[in-house]
């Protein structure tokens, strides 16, 4: 039996206690630290290349195109800044006072960051890859303005596919007409939010809140960089001088230019694919004016000139001594 009276008991009981907690979180730490060490040693494990390529953030830009409401634009900072994204590019926005401030809340720096721009074209300046979103369905196959159609989920495994370094741009129109065709055609790629056909068109910040979610996780693990896009727009151009010059029927040609706009933005080209492409362009044209009796002493150059010196021959393995036009003339 103990001689201690039962309050010195019970003040003793606390401390053995007390002291089992303190082993006890000691070990927990001790835990924390073995975890950490064995992640430390999980990372040494990979590659240069793949650590390297693993991004949880996309460079991500996110352009307002022609705002009417400032409530709305408050209302984009602050889902934007609630999953990471804080760039926002606004194409001629309504007034932005009180209540945007308001509405954006804790987000008030996105909102100041803001940069203002008169043309959809100004706001993508420098952009890689530029996707278009509506909420208005496609009425049938054919129509390449709005097809293919990726879901939030599909755009983000589309992203994936993309080089770390990628830099996106993903445009919202206005909230009471959307897009003019025109304008998304201009797009490299096209996202829709699946939503219930009584009411398909949402909020803007609602439609911005599900975008930027599901892109928040992306993971871009792509090997190779693609061809920005001012050199894919320039490509899709110059295959439309082709179909031109071919005499193509004129009014199927815009819609043939989309369908292969489209399927160039799927193929993911890096910048020596687009220059190849654009030299067999040339020898197509070369040879389509030149069955018309026309000048092409412009058309006939020597193919190492098309490419970047090396890049070419790198990638794919192959090697050209004669000239595309000379090869076909004979």
């Amino acid at each position: 039996m103990s001689d201690k009276p039962p309050e010195e008991k019970k003040e003793a009981d606390k401390g053995v206690e007390a002291d089992k907690e303190i082993e006890a979180d000691k070990g927990t730490e001790a835990d924390k630290g073995t975890e950490a060490e064995k992640r430390a040693e999980t990372d040494k494990g990979l590659d240069n290349e793949t650590a390297g390529a693993i991004r949880f953030m996309p460079n991500l830009r996110i352009v307002l195109v022609e705002p009417l409401y400032q409530g709305n634009v408050g209302s984009v900072c602050r889902v934007m800044k609630n999953f990471g994204f804080t760039e926002l590019y606004l194409v001629n926005p309504c007034s932005l006072e009180g209540e945007a401030r308001a509405m954006s809340s804790h987000a008030i720096d996105v909102l100041q960051n803001a940069k203002i721009c008169r043309t959809i074209e100004e706001a993508v300046l420098g952009c890689d890859a530029v996707i278009g979103t509506t909420g208005t369905r496609a009425q049938k196959d054919c129509d390449h303005i709005r097809t293919p159609a990726l879901t939030p989920v599909v755009l983000r495994e589309k992203m994936e596919e993309y080089h770390p370094d990628t830099k996106f741009a993903i445009l919202f129109g206005r909230e009471d007409i959307g897009f003019t065709n025109e304008e998304l055609s201009g797009c490299s790629m096209i996202a829709t939010i699946p939503s219930s056909h009584i009411y398909p068109v949402m909020n803007l910040s609602h439609a911005v809140g599900v975008m930027a979610y599901e892109l928040s996780g992306a993971r871009l693990t792509g090997k190779y960089k693609t061809a920005n896009f001012k050199e894919f727009e320039s490509m899709c151009a110059h295959f439309g001088d082709v179909l031109e010059d071919m005499d193509f029927d004129p009014l199927k040609r815009e819609k043939m230019e989309l369908m292969m706009k489209r399927i160039f933005a799927r193929a993911e080209l890096t910048p020596c694919e687009a220059k190849t492409l654009r030299g067999i362009f040339r020898n197509i044209q070369y040879h389509a004016k030149k069955s018309k009796g026309e000048d092409v002493s412009k058309y006939r150059r020597e193919i190492e000139n098309q490419f970047e010196k090396g890049d070419f021959e790198e990638e794919f393995d192959l090697d050209f001594e004669v000239d595309f036009v000379d090869r076909m003339e004979k």
